[in-house]
């Protein structure tokens, strides 16, 4: 392995290298490099753009007849990745750049074209004032005139921005903060007036509630008037307005169970019997006894009384 390495090469005696035969290369021969694309351009032929720094196998060769303070320009080719179209650029040695020759366009260069054309206008203006010195003073008086805007535009800013620095930030702050507490004052006042409302509305509602609840049972509590016929039971009572919207949502549910009307049938008036005569005394008594009528005195005042407790056990039971 240590003959692997040896640099040195054996040449023989009789060694004459002027006997070895040159190469006759073209001058403008070509090589395969690898480079990156130099500037972002855009293919003519299809419109791929080609970014910077892009990568390619290209063509090198160097361009006859175009030397720059004895630097040699050299050219390149390259393909488009999309087509397959020629694109070729070669080397700016003057302004340390590379120029586009041929199947692209150049991207993004305004700058450039603009500093080229400062550059232009300055040798221009060197090569008139080399000749004319009126155009030197003509150029001077341009130049001064330019100054003196400058200065003029540049003063009034410095005014401006004075004029702004006499303003009191701190007070527009603090009025900024004094409007916005008055605005939360007005709204907390009118939300408590609204809640006001709120609470006066819902209050007269229970009171109407309550006053409609309290008339209800004052209704229904009354007491029935001592009747002075004791027929008049079996007549039907005025019952209340809520009485007889219960009873008539009852009966239309369950159904009707018994009326007030059919209590006629279940007294009955009891005939007198023939029996022996009777002294005027016992016979007046028999015969109150077998119509149901009551004599004057205490006895028809309890005998009400009684009907009357019977009629309101009646009224309780129908409820």
């Amino acid at each position: 392995m240590s003959e692997r390495k040896v640099l040195n090469k054996y040449y023989p005696p009789d060694f004459d290298p002027a006997k070895i035969p040159k190469l006759k290369l073209p001058k403008d021969r070509q090589y395969v490099v690898r480079l990156m694309a130099p500037f972002n351009m855009r293919c003519k032929t299809c419109g791929e753009y080609i970014y910077k720094g892009k990568k390619f196998n290209a063509r090198k060769e160097t361009v006859q007849n175009e030397v720059y303070l004895g630097l040699p320009i050299f050219r390149f080719y390259i393909k488009c990745t999309r087509c397959l179209a020629e694109i070729t650029f070669k080397t700016d040695p003057e302004n340390t750049d590379y120029t586009m020759e041929h199947g692209a366009t150049r991207n993004f260069q305004a700058e450039k074209l603009l500093e080229e054309e400062e550059k232009r206008m300055q040798k221009e203006r060197e090569e008139e004032e080399l000749n004319n010195p009126m155009k030197v003073l003509e150029n001077r008086t341009k130049d001064s005139k330019l100054e003196m805007e400058v200065l003029e535009n540049l003063q009034e800013l410095k005014e401006l921005n004075q004029r702004q620095a006499h303003v009191d930030f701190e007070a527009m702050l603090k009025q900024y903060k004094e409007y916005e507490e008055e605005q939360k004052r007005k709204e907390q006042e009118e939300d408590e007036e609204e809640m006001k409302a709120m609470l006066e509305e819902a209050q007269n509602r229970r009171l109407l509630v309550d006053s409609d609840s309290d008339e209800e049972p004052a209704k229904s509590h009354l007491k029935p008037v001592a009747k002075t016929k004791p027929t008049d039971i079996l007549q039907e009572e005025p019952q209340p307005q809520s009485k007889k919207l219960k009873t008539e949502s009852w009966e239309r549910s369950v159904g009707k169970l018994h009326s007030k009307a059919q209590l006629a049938g279940l007294v009955a008036v009891r005939k007198p019997k023939p029996g022996p005569a009777l002294p005027n005394g016992a016979g007046n008594q028999s015969t109150t006894a077998s119509t149901g009528s009551f004599p004057t005195g205490t006895s028809s005042s309890s005998s009400l009384g009684l009907l009357g407790a019977y009629s309101d056990s009646e009224d309780s039971s129908s409820d």
